[in-house]
C-alpha cells in the first residue's frame, strides 16, 4: 500500500499540522516504489521523446508531464494534448493560447514542440523540474483524497505567489484567477460568494472579487499574496469559512432526518 499522507485534523488546525510536518511527510511519499519508478523512468526516457507524438506515446512520461501541470485527468486525452503541444503558443490562434486554462499554455511552453521552439528536454535541469513539480502535485492529489480543503490550500500556497509576483497586469492577474477552477473556488469560499456569482459578467466579477479583496485585507490587488503574511491571512479565511459552511450544513442536514423521522411518526 502506497504512503498516505497524514492529516489527523480538518479545517485551520490541519493546515497548521501539515505545514509543521510538510517536509518529512513529503520525504516519505517520494519514496514510495511508484512514484519513483514513475520518475525514473521520465529522467531516462525525455531526452529521446523529441516530438509530441513520441510524448504521447509513452503512457508514463505523458502521466508524469499531464501531472506536473494538475492535468492528470487528460491522461486519456492524447489526441488533444498532442495538439496543445505542436501547435504551441507562439502562433495566432493556437489551441493552448485559446483555453481559458492556464497550465495547458504552461504544458506547451515548458516542452517546447510547437513551431520555433527548442525542446524542453534539452534545457539543462528540465527533467529535474518537471519531476520535483509532479511530486508536488501529487502530494497535493493524496492530500486530497483525505481532505479536499488542504489540497485546494496546498495548491494555492504554489500557485498563488507565483500568480502575484508574474509582473501581469493587475486585471490580467484577478482574470487568472478567475480562470482557474481551484483558485477560484478558495476566493469564491473566502468571501463568502455564492454559487450563482460565476454567472454574473466577467467585469462584475472583477469589480466583486476586487472590493472583497479590500474590505477583508486592505488591499485589492493579487500582488499583496506574494508576501507570506497575505498568503496566510487568506488560507486561514478559507479555511475556516469553509469549515463552518460544512457544520451549518451538516446541522441543517440532521435537522430535516430529525423533522421527516418525526413527520412520519405523527
Amino acid at each position: 500500500m502506497s504512503f498516505q499522507p497524514v492529516i489527523p485534523l480538518g479545517g485551520y488546525s490541519g493546515w497548521r499540522f501539515l505545514q509543521r510536518t510538510s517536509d518529512q511527510q513529503r520525504a516519505v511519499h517520494a519514496n514510495d516504489a511508484l512514484t519513483k519508478r514513475e520518475i525514473s523512468h521520465f529522467k531516462s526516457s525525455i531526452a529521446g521523446l523529441t516530438s509530441a507524438e513520441d510524448l504521447v506515446a509513452d503512457r508514463t512520461s505523458l502521466k508524469v508531464a499531464l501531472g506536473a501541470f494538475g492535468l492528470d485527468d487528460d491522461l486519456g486525452n492524447r489526441f488533444f494534448i498532442r495538439k496543445i503541444l505542436e501547435e504551441g503558443t507562439t502562433e495566432s490562434g493556437a489551441l493552448a493560447t485559446r483555453l481559458a486554462d492556464q497550465r495547458y499554455r504552461n504544458l506547451s511552453d515548458a516542452f517546447g514542440y510547437g513551431p520555433f521552439s527548442v525542446p524542453g528536454a534539452l534545457v539543462e535541469g528540465f527533467a529535474e523540474e518537471i519531476t520535483q513539480s509532479y511530486l508536488d502535485r501529487r502530494f497535493e492529489v493524496d492530500v486530497g483524497e483525505q481532505d479536499p480543503d488542504l489540497r485546494l490550500a496546498l495548491n494555492l500556497n504554489r500557485a498563488l505567489p507565483e500568480l502575484a509576483s508574474s509582473g501581469s497586469s493587475p486585471n490580467t492577474q484577478w482574470f487568472s484567477v478567475m480562470g482557474q477552477t481551484p483558485l477560484r473556488r478558495v476566493f469564491e469560499t473566502a468571501f463568502g460568494l455564492p454559487s450563482s456569482f460565476a454567472s454574473l459578467d466577467l467585469d462584475q466579477q472583477l469589480g466583486e472579487l476586487r472590493s472583497r479583496a479590500n474590505s477583508y485585507f486592505g488591499n485589492g490587488e493579487i500582488a499583496q499574496f506574494s508576501e507570506p503574511e497575505a498568503l496566510e491571512d487568506l488560507t486561514r479565511l478559507f479555511l475556516i469559512r469553509s469549515q463552518a459552511s460544512q457544520v451549518a450544513t451538516g446541522a441543517i442536514g440532521r435537522a430535516r432526518v430529525a423533522l421527516t423521522l418525526l413527520q412520519s411518526m405523527a
